[in-house]
């Protein structure tokens, strides 16, 4: 394992257990950060100030909005009537609510939506709309991904289920089993070999199955291979064709809150414990055999969202004091400097393109992109507001009503505790 000597030690500013973060009034804003990459005024709107309240004034419902905070000065994009000028604004599109839950997961896929939360039901969306809705037994979505035709799940009791769309009607999910396969896990149970010990629960246990919280889910590149980090301080590897757990390995102190690939044969883990481990994953005959090769990052507070921009060569990580730290492969993966633009908790990281977006406990999401001549590397480009409750989950996919590719825009899906998804519109131009 390389040294930590050269490791990054942010000051702590409070820890997040397991990631987990509720939505009540206990978190304050005693450590505001302000964003050190962006020395532009801001526009915002207040809709509080009588007069100065966007309703009130003309315009397109971008300029309008009292959802979109811009770090930037954009009044050079608007026309004389107040109407936007850029052809894809960045703004909220919609809304989607259904009182049953806070939201902890999202996958997207195609035109379809799927939402994770604390009801133990996965719905599914389509144009904005409930499209269909299937329940699991296992308790709180905490992790979704999805694998050709196959949805997986991640599940507070350590779970992990495989769901199918019905062939003849597309609104109906059918379970079509569970990691492990209860066949290898009534095989493995015969094997005083495959015990492992479980010390939280003082027991011992199945080394192929989780026996704390699935945080986390995550595919490999060429989607063959799927991660499963936990609360028992393990990730797992899981071979999606016939959906056999290769390996398990003992990766950190505490609960694993990220896994992520990138970089062809690299695996990144994120946890409680405060650090961020490398690892060089080995193909072995039909298994797996990963190798811790280095530690990032070393600091008292929670590591809690990975994420890694493959276009940029870039890996990234979320705190529990509101910063983001990122790694450069291009440069040994050297540490490249620190994002500051949130008051509270990273909860949650996603990227496209040149864009990395970061949602936090303070209820915002911060649009980054991606700068080289920036002293940072990075500029903040928008602040977007409009969630009531700490914002847990981020999707992304590419807006299929742009028809230019000069000016990349991207559809962003943004998961709350405040029970509600939304949906913005971000344009890596703005």
């Amino acid at each position: 394992m390389a040294s930590t000597g050269d490791v990054p030690n942010p000051t702590n500013f409070g820890d997040v257990s397991h990631s987990d973060i509720g939505n009540d009034s206990s978190h304050t804003d005693e450590h505001v950060r302000h964003s050190s990459v962006s020395a532009t005024s801001g526009l915002y709107f207040d809709a509080t100030a009588g007069d100065s309240s966007p309703w009130n004034h003309g315009g397109s419902p971008f300029t309008r909005s009292p959802w979109i905070v811009q770090t930037a000065d954009t009044s050079h994009l608007l026309t004389e009537d107040g109407s936007s000028s850029l052809e894809n604004p960045t703004g909220l599109v919609g809304s989607l609510v259904r009182e049953e839950g806070h939201i902890y997961s999202l996958a997207a896929s195609g035109n379809l939506l799927y939402t994770g939360s604390d009801s133990k039901n996965i719905r599914v969306w389509k144009n904005l709309n409930e499209f269909a809705g299937f329940k699991s037994s296992s308790g709180l979505v905490k992790a979704i991904v999805i694998a050709g035709d196959r949805i997986f799940t991640g599940h507070q009791d350590g779970k992990i289920r495989v769901w199918k769309v019905s062939r003849r009607n597309p609104t109906q999910h059918k379970r079509a089993g569970s990691l492990p396969k209860l066949k290898d896990y009534l095989k493995s149970s015969f094997n005083p070999n495959t015990y492992v010990e479980a010390r939280r629960h003082k027991r011992n246990a199945l080394w192929i199955k989780h026996y704390d919280t699935v945080s986390c889910l995550s595919l490999n590149d060429d989607m063959t291979l799927i991660y499963s980090g936990s609360w028992d301080k393990t990730f797992k590897v899981w071979r999606v064709t016939d959906s056999k757990c290769l390996e398990s390995v003992t990766a950190h102190d505490d609960a694993v809150n990220s896994v992520v690939t990138g970089f062809n044969d690299m695996v990144f883990t994120g946890s409680a414990d405060g650090t961020v481990k490398v690892w060089r994953r080995e193909l072995i005959a039909k298994s797996t055999k990963h190798n811790s090769i280095q530690t990032l990052l070393k600091q008292e507070c929670a590591v809690t969202a990975l994420a890694v921009n493959a276009l940029s060569s870039i890996l990234y990580c979320g705190s529990s004091d509101g910063l983001i730290n990122f790694w450069e492969k291009d440069k040994q993966m050297a540490h490249g400097g620190v994002l500051r633009g949130h008051k509270l908790a990273v909860l949650c990281l996603a990227v496209a393109g040149q864009l990395i977006l970061s949602g936090s406990a303070d209820k915002t999401i911060c649009v980054w992109r991606r700068e080289p001549n920036e002293t940072s590397g990075h500029s903040c480009i928008a602040s977007l507001s409009g969630h009531t409750g700490p914002v847990k989950c981020l999707a992304i996919e590419s807006d299929p009503d742009n028809k230019t590719n000069a000016k990349p825009v991207w559809i962003v899906y943004s998961g709350s505790l405040d029970k509600s998804v939304k949906v913005w519109k971000v344009s890596e131009t703005l």
